[in-house]
């Protein structure tokens, strides 16, 4: 740990601020060099809907900077008893060059309001959720497809994920596995959930990226669609989460499908998050 980590994340050494509460470390868990999750306790009055993001941070590295806080989205979902991050590893960030020092025990900032586009509420009713996000833009939809009331909307639940290599597919076993272990959805995910993992610069069963996917028909195939290879703005709706240039270029495929954008406000049928695109 650095001298910088050092006098931060020392267990205790951070106290509760006016808009942040001070919380612990659960776990953490490095995937590779490059993409690292971990968890923190939830205080008892945080309340927040699956898919939404928070702030988190760690005080200034001087006396009286401000703190250095960030937007995360949160893994978890909303009945959990811990929150969830996936976040990259940056060696010279303000922010990621520190958290990827955390230990079990160490505390952080939690900011004591979540919000976000990422939510069930965004969405109008349908009969298929997909959840395409790249890199840590799985976040949001770890949570989202660990929630109950997407099952209780939806007939199917599509995870997909797009990573550039093998080993950036966090939580590939789980999802792999249809949710098996999960408390609340097994049931029915054993159902209803679609996981499709693809890789853009490593060999692997589904490659290419996830807007290639979507022109070419292939997101229908590879998920054993036999009603058609495109999306059905009567019957599909959709999250996206990832890199702005994805965002942006699979939106312009929604629009063109027919899909609109929702909002809290407004449901669509398709949400973004527009705090992390603009």
């Amino acid at each position: 740990m650095t001298a910088q980590t050092e006098t931060v994340n020392a267990a205790g050494s951070i106290p509760d601020h006016p808009s942040h509460n001070s919380v612990a470390v659960r776990w953490v868990r490095h995937w590779n060099d490059r993409l690292f999750s971990f968890a923190v306790d939830r205080p008892a009055s945080f309340r927040f809907r699956s898919g939404e993001f928070v702030m988190i941070g760690l005080p200034g590295l001087a006396d009286g900077d401000r703190p250095v806080m960030r937007a995360y989205s949160i893994a978890s979902p909303s009945w959990s008893d811990e929150l969830e991050f996936l976040s990259i590893k940056v060696a010279d960030g303000p922010l990621t060059g520190r958290l990827q020092a955390l230990a079990e025990g160490d505390r952080i900032y939690l900011a004591r309001k979540p919000t976000g586009t990422l939510v069930l509420d965004a969405l109008l009713p349908g009969r298929r959720l997909f959840l395409l996000g790249t890199g840590t833009g799985l976040a949001p939809f770890l949570s989202v497809a660990r929630d109950p009331d997407a099952y209780a909307q939806f007939e199917q639940v599509v995870v997909v994920h797009g990573v550039r290599q093998v080993s950036d597919l966090a939580w590939r076993e789980m999802l792999a596995a249809n949710l098996a272990d999960d408390p609340l959805v097994s049931e029915e995910a054993a159902a209803k959930f679609r996981y499709l993992p693809a890789v853009t610069r490593e060999a692997f069963a589904t490659q290419g990226r996830i807007t290639d996917l979507i022109r070419e028909g292939r997101l229908f195939t590879e998920l054993g669609d036999a009603t058609g290879t495109a999306f059905d703005p009567e019957q599909d709706r959709v999250m996206l989460c990832g890199s702005t240039p994805m965002i942006r270029e699979t939106a312009a495929l929604l629009d063109e499908a027919g899909l609109t954008e929702g909002s809290n406000a407004k449901p669509g049928g398709y949400v973004i998050e527009r705090a992390f695109v603009d």
